[in-house]
């Protein structure tokens, strides 16, 4: 399923309100777009409503950060794929000793779709033709696609829809 996100602060809401509801300890979610498409701000958008230990900024140069819970609930493994040469480096970050218990979510994450048969997939990419509108804000609006992959996402709606 596919939802219109108009500019970060709309990413922001739509993961902590559309998307954050339905995860749980174990959960893996896929981010892939762009460059600029919004993968680290769904990723706050996330965090926040997790109620995570922040800020949540893009792990590009560190490859994973660990947000530890500052509740009851699980902590946000925050992982950039990006600058990985192979499925050998990620499987180096052990990323399994915390699949179970943890929300993790893999910027870049096509690799990663190794790691679990169930996961979330997110796509986001720009509107209008993949161009970049100047006059909006933050370069305009965003899709953003819901895939679910595995027993774990079977039947699962993301706000009312299915």
């Amino acid at each position: 399923m596919s939802f219109v996100v108009s500019d970060g602060d709309a990413m922001r809401e739509f993961a902590a309100t559309v998307v954050a509801p339905q995860v749980r300890p174990g959960d893996l979610l896929l981010l892939t777009g762009d460059l600029g498409a919004g993968k680290t701000t769904f990723t706050q958008g996330l965090g926040s409503a997790l109620g995570v230990r922040g800020p949540i900024a893009s792990p590009t140069f560190i490859i994973a950060r660990t947000h530890p819970s500052l509740g009851d609930g699980p902590s946000l493994i925050h992982v950039d794929a990006y600058r990985l040469a192979s499925l050998a480096e990620l499987d180096d970050l052990d990323l399994d000793a915390t699949l179970d218990t943890s929300v993790t979510v893999v910027e870049w994450g096509d690799p990663a779709a190794a790691l679990s048969e169930d996961r979330l997939h997110v796509t986001i990419s720009r509107a209008r033709g993949g161009e970049i509108d100047p006059e909006a804000p933050d370069g305009g609006d965003r899709v953003v696609t819901l895939t679910g992959h595995g027993d774990r996402w079977a039947g699962v709606t993301f706000g009312g829809n299915q």
